[in-house]
């Protein structure tokens, strides 16, 4: 029997590739006003072409795609909604969908993005390293979460 919030949650499909590569470059863009927008912009199309290789969930809500959860194993790649649709709750339910996919989780967030750190710390993840990324020169944490 689905929950209520799997009503909205579905795999991805090819016809929501655009979709999904318009919510990533417009999250990236927003969140990480630190970084050039150059930056996401010379990377969507290596980006979408990875997309169909991830295991992707992706939130519907009237017929719309209003956020996703990418992961590839038990590492997530991201959790992406849109500016409108933030704050609603789409984040938390499409990471709930991975928590139960999953007996652990490990993430890479940028410090400087305190939102998502206080997210992930927030859902029970911890901060386990931090390091430099190489392509953006930015700090980043790696979080861990696990049931």
């Amino acid at each position: 029997m689905l929950q209520e919030e799997d009503k909205m949650i579905r795999r991805m499909e090819k016809k929501d590739l655009d979709a999904v590569a318009d919510i990533w470059l417009d999250t990236n863009r927003k969140a990480h006003s630190f970084i050039s927008s150059e930056y996401w912009e010379s990377n969507l199309e290596a980006v979408k072409e990875m997309f169909p290789q991830a295991e992707i969930y992706v939130w519907e809500e009237k017929g719309e795609l209003q956020g996703f959860v990418g992961l590839t194993g038990d590492y997530i790649a991201g959790i992406f909604v849109r500016s409108q649709s933030q704050g609603s709750g789409i984040g938390t339910r499409l990471l709930d969908r991975a928590k139960r996919e999953r007996k652990e989780l490990r993430l890479h967030v940028y410090r400087k993005n305190e939102r998502a750190v206080r997210f992930y710390q927030r859902e029970g993840f911890q901060v386990e390293s931090e390091d430099i990324d190489k392509n953006t020169g930015e700090a980043e944490c790696l979080m861990r979460w696990r049931r």
